[in-house]
């Protein structure tokens, strides 16, 4: 029995991994740090060969990213209008477009998430639907995540509307949250999203889900990839489900046998 148990987490932890968005955003991060996170996802632990989806970052260090990762395969997120959702429209316009110059394939923007509680909804879809045009209309197209702060948002029925609007807008993603408040992401928030992922696969749209903000373990992944299993279109992959997380990555390595290089922690 403890075998196969084993061998199930094995198989999370594999999963997790591969729909993983290695990510380093704090205020002192420097070139330095990103290194190593850039590092860390070509080579999660030695013994290990899957690699995480993508690294999640601040604008400013996309082009560094863009350059370490070329030819690995592992995508380059960047954050706008993180993590308030307070900027303006024309700050968070400037910002979408030197990522993306930068040649970053992910925007993951913050939904104007306090506004919208107070029912000033009209900015957060603006912003949304320019922020989409941006990342839509390209050569290359990037994948748009919108951050919702479901935490914020609260009740369930705030998080399908907030959910809603983003679809409507031109989401490809919708992401629980920033990482910086509490709560962060909740099995009962991500079921939400999960409902209006459903509802949009009715009206022919393929959206993604992302998880941010407080899983730690493979047991908290393997949660996750329930859940989305049961919703998702042939289950949880990487084009379709992310986890935002760094210290997750740490569990996942210890499950899969890999040993870890303490002096490369992913505890960013």
């Amino acid at each position: 029995m403890s075998d196969s148990i084993d061998s199930d987490r094995q198989r999370y932890a594999a999963r997790a991994l591969a729909c993983l968005d290695l990510t380093s955003l704090n205020l002192d991060d420097t070139s330095e740090v990103i290194d190593v996170l850039c590092d860390r996802a070509l080579s999660p632990a030695p013994g290990i060969d899957i690699h995480p989806a993508a690294v999640c970052v601040y604008g400013r260090f996309v082009a560094q990213c863009v350059s370490r990762l070329r030819n690995s395969g592992i995508r380059v997120a960047a954050v706008a209008n993180f993590p308030l959702g307070t900027a303006s429209p024309d700050d968070v316009i400037v910002e979408v477009e030197q990522a993306l110059n930068d040649g970053a394939d992910e925007i993951d923007v913050v939904l104007p998430f306090r506004a919208y509680v107070a029912g000033d909804t009209a900015p957060a879809a603006e912003l949304i639907d320019l922020v989409s045009t941006l990342c839509h209309s390209r050569s290359k197209p990037a994948v748009l995540k919108v951050i919702l702060e479901t935490g914020v948002l609260s009740d369930e029925a705030t998080i399908k509307s907030a959910a809603r609007l983003a679809v409507a807008n031109g989401a490809d993603f919708l992401k629980t949250s920033t990482g910086k408040l509490e709560p962060a992401a909740t099995p009962e928030a991500a079921a939400a999203l999960l409902d209006v992922i459903a509802e949009s696969h009715g009206g022919g749209r393929d959206i993604g889900l992302k998880v941010a903000g407080g899983v730690k373990t493979v047991d908290d992944a393997a949660t996750y990839l329930d859940l989305a299993d049961r919703t998702l279109p042939g289950g949880a992959v990487p084009t379709n489900f992310r986890f935002g997380a760094s210290g997750l990555l740490n569990d996942l390595v210890r499950v899969l046998g890999g040993s870890l290089d303490l002096h490369m922690s992913a505890d960013y």
